[in-house]
């Protein structure tokens, strides 16, 4: 899967089957669409491709406006949206950065400069809300049109559901902050997982008996507090693991996130691999504790309750 940031240039531009949208999570109503876009870009020999925005623009006019709490807290990192999108048959992704200028283009110059000229689409496909152009001011309808005009072809994803539930990014985020493992695997057709880089910490843990392998999350994320995970990438198997995704407040205040997991059971140094931290059940929110003592008992508590789930998990 080739990888653009911003439109490609005039050599690498091909005609294409195209889709648009933030794709976060990449969630099962997401995954029809793009199955929809692989086979037109089969059928009528082109490539398949993806457009999608870095920094998602709700987060972008939140930054704006000053206010961070109308930014969607986001399900995956680029990482992970890209290994989705790539799995999912997708043969290029333009990721296009979200700012100002892009955000001010009215819907005949999307169309003209970026939908045309830019990428050269021959068949369009997007959900059945799909807005775009400054204010949000195009509609299904207005682009059905300037397909007709400019010759490449439009058709409209109607709402995927699973059960009653409308499968969206929202329900996914919803199903996570309230430690739904179950639920959000049904709308998103796999486990929910976090994948990156391990880094170098603080060594804290490992002063207090928990040596942890960090992993840097860039964005607000969707779920928050202490979990029972296991992680891939190091061995044969996953590997049991107790985790914390937060702040830490007890024993930092910079505002930034991180992923710590301690694996039971494990000292091999593993810095600068990837790995992928699969969730599979919240033990509680995350706490600012009166000093280190009363975190390293809290920590003692989510391990031995980590263990005992797979002890009990490994025995059914």
């Amino acid at each position: 899967m080739k990888v653009f940031r911003g439109l490609p240039n005039a050599a690498a531009r091909a005609p294409c089957a195209l889709t648009i949208g933030n794709f976060d999570g990449v969630h099962r109503g997401h995954q029809a669409l793009l199955a929809r876009v692989r086979t037109a870009a089969d059928r009528l020999g082109l490539e398949s491709a993806v457009m999608t925005f870095e920094p998602h623009p709700r987060e972008f006019f939140a930054h704006k406006l000053g206010d961070l709490s109308k930014a969607p807290p986001r399900i995956a990192n680029l990482r992970d949206k890209l290994q989705a999108l790539e799995n999912n048959g997708v043969d290029r992704v333009i990721v296009e950065h979200f700012n100002d200028h892009f955000a001010a283009q009215s819907p005949q110059t999307f169309v003209e400069q970026v939908l045309v000229d830019g990428l050269h689409v021959k068949w369009l496909m997007v959900g059945d809300d799909f807005c775009y152009g400054a204010k949000r001011a195009g509609n299904v309808a207005l682009l059905a049109a300037a397909g007709k005009r400019y010759g490449f072809e439009v058709e409209v994803l109607p709402t995927v559901r699973n059960g009653a539930t409308r499968i969206s990014s929202s329900a996914v985020r919803a199903a996570l902050a309230d430690g739904d493992f179950p639920q959000a695997q049904a709308l998103l057709g796999h486990p929910y997982a976090i994948s990156g880089h391990v880094i170098h910490g603080a060594k804290l843990g490992r002063d207090i008996g928990f040596p942890t392998l960090n992993l840097k999350v860039p964005h607000r994320p969707a779920l928050a507090g202490i979990f029972v995970v296991q992680v891939h990438g190091l061995a044969d198997k996953p590997l049991p693991a107790v985790a914390s995704l937060g702040v830490r407040p007890t024993v930092e205040d910079a505002g930034r996130v991180l992923l710590e997991v301690h694996i039971f059971d494990f000292a091999q140094h593993c810095y600068g691999k990837v790995v992928r931290v699969e969730f599979l059940k919240k033990l509680r929110d995350e706490a600012k504790f009166i000093d280190l003592p009363t975190l390293v008992t809290a920590i003692e508590a989510d391990a031995r309750e980590a263990r005992a789930f797979f002890a009990n998990r490994n025995t059914n």
